[in-house]
């Protein structure tokens, strides 16, 4: 487990997720005020079970300080093909860094299971943080609906090797 602290200087520690952290997981992703109104669709019904958390490198955040334990953020690497498939911090924590502090731990857990570049799929009103955070501009997803009704921005992150 890794502790670092938030440019807030709230403590924050990224550890592995678990199975019991599955409906909390799930909540996170249910809730965000990103998936509200058109949005809403993509992510009703979304469930990140324990079968899906035991299959991708799976983390969370998690508050190390009076709300030691909460889950604050997470993200789900998916090795085959190189894809973070899940990025998502809850709304209340949001402007902490924590986003950036879980793009900078799934790039060095890229880098350690020998990837040299991750694709991510992005939610359109994500576009702006993937930029900030290093992600290229690749391409564009097109919609798939009903699920998905718009087309997505398609980014890539390049892992040099250290």
């Amino acid at each position: 487990m890794s502790s670092r602290t938030s440019p807030v200087s709230r403590p924050v520690a990224i550890r592995r997720a678990v199975a019991r952290d599955a409906k909390r997981l799930t909540r996170l992703v249910r809730g965000s005020g990103a998936y509200q109104g058109k949005y809403a669709a993509a992510v009703a019904g979304y469930r990140v079970g324990p079968d899906y958390i035991e299959a991708h490198r799976t983390f969370v955040a998690v508050g190390a300080d009076e709300h030691e334990g909460r889950v604050l953020g997470f993200y789900s690497l998916v090795l085959a093909p190189p894809e973070l498939d899940l990025l998502f911090v809850a709304d209340e924590a949001q402007g902490r860094g924590i986003g950036r502090l879980l793009v900078e731990h799934m790039r060095s857990e890229a880098r350690a299971a020998g990837l040299d570049r991750v694709k991510v799929v992005s939610h359109r009103p994500a576009e702006d943080f993937y930029h900030r955070v290093g992600a290229v501009r690749t391409g564009t997803a097109l919609a798939n609906p009903p699920a998905v009704p718009w087309d997505r921005p398609e980014f890539e992150f390049r892992l040099p090797p250290v």
